[in-house]
């Protein structure tokens, strides 16, 4: 089943806070001269124009970085994200918005390189057209990320950022996330892998932090940000998460310090909130 298609969620709430780590973990990986591959396991179609087709439909980014797009007291580190989406508007405009692929090429230097899968048939087109210009800085490849990293890890360079955002659109997606994640760890134990995940009603997306916190992994940092209470049905995303695996060392106190000013900005009821737990440290 591929009916999911991001660009109808492109620049909401989720992606803002997934979006602004990923930035955070780049430029981290920058901070050494050594070369290192970013990774995007179900990359999407790169951008999204918001003023027209499925984007505008929902016009889920107006609770996103709608909400960050004029502001003028952002955090530091957030107003580098935010920058980053500038570049795909320079008028000024919020009519375009980045997705993971778009954002992860802003921070590569010479030496480093963009590999990029996509199992949707029309948006794996639609990202080979928006990448096709990078020649081999960036690899685009139409097939199942979860399978590719198999055989991508442990990568040449030995520095690789994972980012793992599947749609969650089968109920074993929760299960292939848990086991690639797994699998990769034994192949490539010191990678960083970025988990995103939908806080759901649905028992599986409950789960699914849990799951990721039993991987043998040494080191882990689990975010999330809740934007409203869950509705009385429970349909619909209220928040979402990242889990991170071989986190930055700095990276929960940045994200601590920012994360009351995205709850003040992006909240939309008193359920909104955010949490960060991390091995061997107390919940903040």
């Amino acid at each position: 089943m591929l009916s999911y298609r991001h660009a109808f969620h492109a620049g909401n709430h989720a992606d803002v806070l997934k979006h602004f780590v990923l930035c955070l973990l780049a430029r981290h990986l920058c901070t050494k001269d050594k070369p290192f591959w970013i990774i995007d396991t179900h990359a999407g179609a790169g951008r999204y124009a918001l003023d027209s087709g499925h984007a505008a439909q929902l016009a889920e980014y107006r609770d996103g970085i709608g909400r960050l797009w004029n502001r003028d007291d952002l955090p530091a580190p957030l107003a580098a994200y935010v920058d980053a989406v500038r570049a795909l508007n320079p008028d000024g405009v919020l009519k375009v918005y980045p997705g993971s692929p778009w954002l992860a090429l802003q921070t590569l230097r010479g030496q480093d390189r963009l590999r990029l899968f996509e199992l949707h048939p029309n948006d794996a087109r639609t990202l080979a057209e928006h990448f096709r210009p990078f020649g081999r800085r960036v690899t685009v490849t139409a097939g199942d990320g979860f399978a590719a990293l198999k055989a991508l890890l442990p990568p040449a360079p030995r520095r690789a950022l994972i980012l793992v955002d599947p749609p969650y659109e089968t109920r074993d997606d929760d299960t292939r996330v848990v086991s690639s994640v797994k699998d990769g760890l034994g192949r490539f134990a010191t990678g960083i892998y970025a988990v995103w995940y939908p806080q759901l009603a649905r028992p599986e997306a409950r789960q699914l932090p849990e799951r990721l916190r039993r991987l043998p992994a040494a080191r882990w940092l689990d975010v999330s940000l809740t934007v409203k209470a869950p509705s009385a049905g429970g349909f619909g995303m209220h928040g979402s998460g990242m889990f991170i695996v071989n986190p930055p060392w700095t990276l929960a106190a940045t994200l601590a310090a920012i994360l009351p000013y995205l709850v003040a900005v992006l909240g939309q009821d008193a359920g909104a909130g955010f949490a960060i737990d991390q091995s061997g440290e107390r919940p903040v």
